[in-house]
């Protein structure tokens, strides 16, 4: 962590974040059709990026049922952003904006990874998560769309409907999605919440902890 490639992919995801946000105005100022062009084919692409990881997966005689499933918080918010450029729905942006951000942003401050540029994991493992911060950026600041408070309680509820799920897999399958079973090697912002399973619980108050501070950054003061 914190070498030229990691503080380059940390420099690039605030830069894109300054340049939608700087130049909102222009992006709101395109053509509706011009603008669905560009959505769409943005959730082709990130759709195809992510079929091409998997392929590489399974050619490097990687992939496993016990790791390689797309069940990873990562991998469900770049499937929701894909839905979202692609629906707009707004509840979906409220999740994948809590979600998605406060996943993304730990992912690239703290990356459990292994390869560095120009390798193709460390391009998709840092453009996948990049593009969930600014694509749910593009949804607050460009396309309008409001959060409130009561998208803490959304995000929250979603994540612990999914979590019994995600830990019923782990034991199925021997896994470690969403490392409920034991922390990342390499460290990460687990290893400040205690052993195992105390740190799943600290896991929950880091999600509100994030998502507030997100609420109270970005989003509505009003409940309506």
């Amino acid at each position: 962590m914190f070498g030229i490639d990691h503080l380059a992919a940390i420099v690039i995801t605030f830069f894109g974040i300054f340049y939608l946000y700087l130049y909102r105005h222009w992006f709101q100022s395109l053509p509706e059709k011009k603008v669905r062009m560009i959505e769409i084919s943005s959730a082709i692409f990130l759709l195809l990026f992510e079929v091409a990881y998997y392929t590489w997966l399974v050619r490097m005689d990687v992939w496993s049922v016990s790791s390689g499933l797309p069940i990873e918080l990562s991998s469900i918010s770049v499937l929701l952003m894909i839905f979202l450029l692609i629906k707009r729905n707004r509840h979906l942006v409220e999740i994948m904006f809590m979600v998605g951000i406060a996943g993304a942003l730990q992912a690239v401050f703290t990356p459990v990874l292994f390869y560095g540029f120009p390798h193709f994991r460390y391009i998709h493992f840092f453009l996948s998560h990049i593009a969930v911060i600014w694509v749910a950026f593009y949804f607050i600041w460009i396309r309008g769309y409001s959060i409130t408070i009561h998208s803490i309680w959304k995000a929250l509820l979603f994540l612990n409907i999914l979590l019994p799920f995600i830990y019923w897999i782990n034991l199925r399958l021997d896994g470690n999605y969403w490392f409920l079973m034991e922390k990342p090697s390499g460290g990460s912002l687990l290893d400040f919440l205690g052993p195992h399973p105390w740190y799943i619980l600290g896991m929950q108050g880091v999600a509100l902890l994030f998502c507030s501070v997100l609420w109270f950054i970005f989003g509505k003061k009003s409940s309506t």
